[in-house]
């Protein structure tokens, strides 16, 4: 008896220590993934023939599946060079890739033996295995391999999906027949997972079937008994490693340790000629940026042409993408989610010691910029790729330096900042300016664009020092009797008195990096701006509809334009806004963007997209 009760008292130590054993080892597998930050997906199928929409083309009706599978008679892959697809994937300072090995139209670009498999060997007009090539110039290359796999095959005789309003049979009433699916998807995935040993399987479209009926369980169980190692991201019914965002750049940081967002230059996965609604270089320098900052990565879509060439705006922006990563390597690769808002007005990250902290700075600015409630004592600021950075204390835990403005770089600079010891900082809210302060003349450098950023923050944290003030909207007849006065900072609110005027904090961190404020009846989101752009300025997560854009103090219209808004997706778009030069105020612009209600922004989880009729 005494040995049962020794056995309960021991037991769940054992238990503890495994799962501690167990979290060691899905540490260790997931390091590189989490270091990488940069990775490129590849979406080449018969889509790219017609140029339509990869397999749900005729899901959706837009085509019979007759005519869509006939785009196998154009698929050559004549021009196809998978050194030069790699060589390309490298110089972008991508860590890893993921190609398409089958979309959910069935059709696969290996040589599966699988009875009843349509291949790109025996089906279509380029005869070849376009799989193994490419995987062999990637593991050549020293990049991570991945492939991309759809669970569903609307193609496949025994799979019970075809299209969106006809099923083939009831798989519940005929278990037999989805069983001679299992046994194929689960062949050929055991064929990817031995033919190719690869670092990562990313797959597709699970919401159609539960887990068991995946038989994800015995899925992870094949492909370890081939790679223990082997990473697989969220689609699996809650079975994978890393979470999976598709298109919108989260507003909050996910919940998984380890996330990826997947993200396409345009607004299509596959090849479409007539898809010229291309993000800027700048715009996806900036989006792996925001990643970087979480935590996360990007992995960047290219959508090959039928012949295999890419198109050049694609190889263009991979090319601008290896430029900024070349140069700010040691402010990527490794680094961790970065400090919040509070503390720098833009984008941080930490390395993993975390006595290093990188600024990352997409404007241009002779006026300072401000690192506000750090408790540690810096010891240096560095420009990555570059020379020292002259840095002040403005507090005992507050910083300001300046950058030459021919040190700034076309698209994100990067400060590097280093401590003797992991940064501390203070956590507590930092104090609002008051009238006294923001008013007085006083003879310090940079004092009226520190004093006005300060303002900025105060009003984004919902207190109002006007309110008791006699200023009005149009900012007439102001008087705030303080001497001596400092007749820049007068002159700027009177400007801005708009932006002043009873309004209220602003929106919460993540959808703009900025400082904001929102008037009284929340319709009006004030945009507080420093410094001159590198690209436009962007808004995520917003719901509404907006009326109209314009500067603050001059009345100029703005144009915007909205990226990532998918017609299927609840998920809004990214809200981009160009600024000109000639409008900046050379102390802090403000942006006022009218909306057509109160605000409305959305802040849930960024998930898989299970359907785009």
């Amino acid at each position: 008896m005494r040995y049962f009760k020794l056995f309960f008292i021991l037991f769940p130590l054992f238990i503890s220590k495994l799962s501690a054993q167990q979290a060691t080892t899905s540490g260790k597998k997931m390091q590189w993934f989490a270091d990488a930050k940069l990775g490129i997906f590849i979406h080449w199928g018969i889509y790219s023939v017609n140029g339509i929409s990869e397999s749900w083309s005729f899901f959706n009706n837009y085509i019979n599946h007759d005519a869509y599978m006939k785009q196998l008679d154009g698929f050559t892959a004549a021009k196809y060079k998978p050194e030069e697809w790699v060589n390309l994937i490298k110089e972008s300072g991508a860590k890893y890739a993921v190609i398409t090995t089958k979309h959910h139209d069935g059709v696969a670009l290996w040589n599966s033996k699988m009875p009843n498999a349509t291949t790109t060997v025996n089906s279509s007009a380029a005869k070849k295995d376009l799989i193994t090539p490419f995987v062999t110039e990637l593991k050549k290359s020293g990049l991570k391999t991945g492939l991309y796999f759809s669970l569903p095959d609307w193609s496949y005789p025994d799979y019970d999906g075809f299209t969106r309003d006809r099923k083939r049979y009831d798989y519940k009433q005929d278990p037999a027949r989805f069983k001679k699916f299992q046994a194929y998807f689960q062949g050929q995935l055991n064929e990817l997972s031995t033919r190719y040993n690869p670092d990562l399987v990313w797959f597709d479209g699970d919401w159609e079937h539960n887990g068991e009926e995946w038989q994800a369980k015995n899925i992870l169980s094949n492909l370890r008994k081939v790679n223990q190692n082997i990473i697989v991201n969220s689609r699996l019914n809650g079975h994978g490693d890393y979470d999976t965002p598709e298109q919108g750049v989260p507003v909050v940081k996910p919940g998984s340790p380890e996330w990826e967002l997947c993200y396409t230059m345009n607004d299509s996965w596959g090849y479409q000629p007539y898809d010229n609604h291309y993000k800027s270089s700048n715009m996806i320098i900036r989006t792996l940026v925001d990643c970087i900052s979480m935590g996360g990565n990007l992995l960047l879509d290219i959508g090959p042409k039928a012949d295999g060439t890419i198109a050049p705006e694609q190889v263009q922006i991979l090319k601008d993408l290896g430029r900024w990563t070349k140069k700010h390597s040691e402010a990527i690769y490794g680094t961790q989610t970065g400090i919040s808002k509070k503390h720098f007005n833009g984008k941080t990250a930490l390395s993993k010691d975390k006595k290093t902290l990188f600024l990352y700075i997409d404007y241009k600015t002779d006026e300072g910029i401000v690192l506000t409630g750090i408790k540690s004592k810096v010891k240096n600021m560095q420009l990555v790729g570059g020379g020292q950075v002259k840095f002040a204390n403005i507090s005992a835990s507050d910083y300001i330096f300046n950058i030459p403005s021919t040190n700034f770089d076309q698209d994100v600079t990067v400060i590097k900042v280093s401590f003797d010891e992991p940064v501390d900082l203070i956590e507590t809210e930092n104090e609002a300016i008051s009238l006294k302060d923001l008013f007085e003349a006083n003879n310090k450098q940079h004092a009226v664009s520190y004093k006005l950023k300060k303002l900025a923050a105060t009003l984004d944290k919902g207190t109002n020092i006007f309110n008791d003030t006699n200023l009005a909207a149009d900012g007439m007849d102001f008087n705030v009797n303080i001497k001596p006065l400092d007749q820049t900072v007068n002159n700027w609110v009177i400007k801005n008195a708009e932006a002043l005027y009873k309004t209220t904090g602003g929106i919460p961190a993540g959808h703009y990096q900025g400082n904001t404020a929102l008037s009284a009846d929340k319709q009006t989101l004030y945009l507080f701006v420093e410094g001159t752009p590198t690209g436009p300025i962007a808004i995520k997560g917003l719901k509404n509809n907006i009326s109209r854009i314009r500067i603050v103090g001059e009345g100029t219209m703005l144009p915007h334009e909205i990226y990532n808004k998918l017609y299927w997706s609840k998920i809004p778009g990214i809200v981009y806004i160009p600024v000109p030069k000639d409008k900046l105020d050379p102390e802090l612009t403000v942006i006022a963007v009218l909306l057509d209600g109160p605000i409305d922004l959305y802040r849930e989880k960024v998930g898989a997209i299970e359907s785009n009729l």
